[in-house]
């Protein structure tokens, strides 16, 4: 496929987030009631599995605590002792109540491994779910990982464990093949690179038609390239208002909004909140 070769030299202009959930989680820095392990795959297997995180959570409150995400463009393996989901790419906000004492066992799929393990198009799952156990190369999870987390969902043993099972797993799926590692690559260069804001110029960097690029989001991510870019810009200004406090007119610009109330207006659909009113939960609970 054209473009591939290209895709091989595609390197960030700036450094990716610390942490890619924490980018995309819009959490309440002051809530204790939880706590994220996060795990990076090996090497040979980052064509498949982006990242683990396994939260543990002791919520007093009846009506629990919600969590909210910007998901990012791809699928997850979730498995708790009470559900084990495949879930689709979240076009919206993405939203999960933590109640009670529990766990869950995640797995932030590649961009490439989506399709392949569903065995079609992902936009067949785009804002759904399905139970895990209907995906042939991962069916036998739920229970596996059940017993390996039951006794101690803490302990890094156990998280070691379900990582070499879902790499077992995952292993199944062979080398990428040039299209798998094209849509990686296309997901990495809107992600590293603030300064790719149109689909044009995501085109023009891989060598492919407009009609090409849309094609091939829509099997494989269950996306729109101008969705890609879009949510990049809401995850890079959650980010910045995490840091400090900021002139939001500052950050619209930084973002190249053109303007705040556009920004304003953007940011609030997607996260339920107003710029000023994230900027100010972070500020309030970073100092708790």
């Amino acid at each position: 496929m054209a473009g591939l070769e290209d895709s091989r030299q595609v390197r960030p202009s700036t450094a990716r987030a610390r942490d890619d959930i924490e980018r995309a989680h819009l959490r309440d820095p002051a809530d204790r009631t939880f706590e994220i392990y996060r795990y990076a795959p090996p090497e040979e297997l980052s064509c498949w599995i982006r990242r683990y995180w396994i939260p543990v959570w002791d919520v007093p409150e009846p009506a629990g605590r919600e969590q909210k995400v910007l998901q990012y463009p791809v699928t997850l393996a979730v498995v708790s002792s009470t559900y084990a989901h495949f879930i689709g790419p979240q076009r919206g906000l993405s939203t999960n109540v933590l109640a009670g004492r529990g766990w869950a066992f995640g797995v932030m799929l590649a961009p490439a491994a989506g399709a392949l393990l569903l065995g079609t198009s992902v936009s067949e799952l785009t804002d759904r779910r399905v139970p895990l156990e209907t995906i042939a190369a991962l069916a036998e999870l739920p229970d596996r990982l059940r017993q390996i987390m039951s006794e101690d969902p803490s302990a890094v043993a156990a998280h070691e464990a379900g990582r070499r099972l879902v790499e077992e797993r995952l292993r199944t799926l062979g080398d990428p093949d040039q299209e798998s590692r094209l849509v990686n690559a296309l997901v990495t260069a809107v992600e590293d690179d603030p300064g790719l804001t149109s689909v044009g110029q995501l085109c023009e960097r891989f060598g492919l038609t407009e009609r090409t690029v849309q094609r091939l989001t829509a099997r494989r991510l269950g996306l729109s390239p101008l969705w890609l870019i879009r949510r990049r810009r809401l995850h890079e200004a959650a980010e910045r208002l995490r840091e400090r406090p900021r002139n939001l007119a500052d950050v619209a610009a930084e973002l190249g909004y053109a303007d705040q109330a556009h920004f304003s207006r953007d940011f609030r659909t997607a996260t339920g909140m107003t710029p000023g009113e994230f900027a100010r939960l972070q500020a309030a609970g970073s100092a708790t």
